[in-house]
């Protein structure tokens, strides 16, 4: 379990779904006999009435494959904006500097998937996903068959479901109402994409 005091929890299972579909180039992790292991991965989130489910693929070669055939509890983070505060930036002290950030952690069971239709489905629709993007998206389906088939005989799917969410939203909740008007405009003078994120977060979440 992740360290999560009352000031920096986010248990709204909207707000932390959301969070998984913005930041879904997740870390998965499971547990082997010699340790832990992990694999960067992107989701997808699926859901079956209440129950979340997170999709994703590893290459058949990667030894966490065995790992995760043999079942037991996995973990997977996905980290959104953080940014270094300055002690500078507070109206009241003395006080020491600080790391603000947001985190969701997805822990679950792992069922792998060596069916061609549902990794067919799946990489269409993760492919789509991203190709939106473009102007001009490539498209799974104009690949010539016989080397989809030869890609797709090299990974497995994951199909996770999801036990239970953890959300941290560390974002000066925990500071006097004076100090945190100066630690967002800090972050938004930064000019960096994660320093303002983290401001907006901070901006979103201020009493009206």
């Amino acid at each position: 379990m992740v360290y999560l005091p009352p000031a920096f929890t986010e248990a709204r299972s909207e707000v932390l779904i959301a969070h998984i579909e913005q930041y879904e180039f997740g870390l998965l992790v499971s547990h082997r006999a010699a340790g832990l292991v992990a694999s960067h991965i992107p989701f997808l989130v699926e859901r079956d009435g209440a129950v979340l489910h997170l999709h994703g693929h590893l290459a058949r070669p990667n030894p966490q494959v065995g790992d995760l055939a043999r079942a037991g509890e996995v973990l997977a983070l996905f980290h959104g904006p953080h940014a270094y505060v300055s002690p500078r930036w507070y109206a009241t002290g003395p006080s020491v500097p600080t790391w603000n950030y947001v985190d969701v952690h997805a822990y679950g069971t792992v069922r792998l998937v060596d069916d061609d239709n549902w990794l067919r489905r799946f990489l269409h629709r993760l492919s789509e996903r991203h190709e939106a993007r473009s102007p001009d998206p490539w498209r799974m389906q104009d690949l010539p068959e016989a080397y989809l088939q030869g890609m797709l005989k090299g990974i497995i799917g994951l199909d996770i479901t999801v036990a239970r969410l953890e959300g941290k939203y560390k974002l000066s909740q925990n500071r006097p109402v004076a100090d945190r008007p100066g630690i967002i405009a800090a972050l938004e003078a930064q000019g960096d994409a994660d320093a303002g994120a983290v401001a907006s977060l901070m901006r979103a979440r201020e009493p009206m």
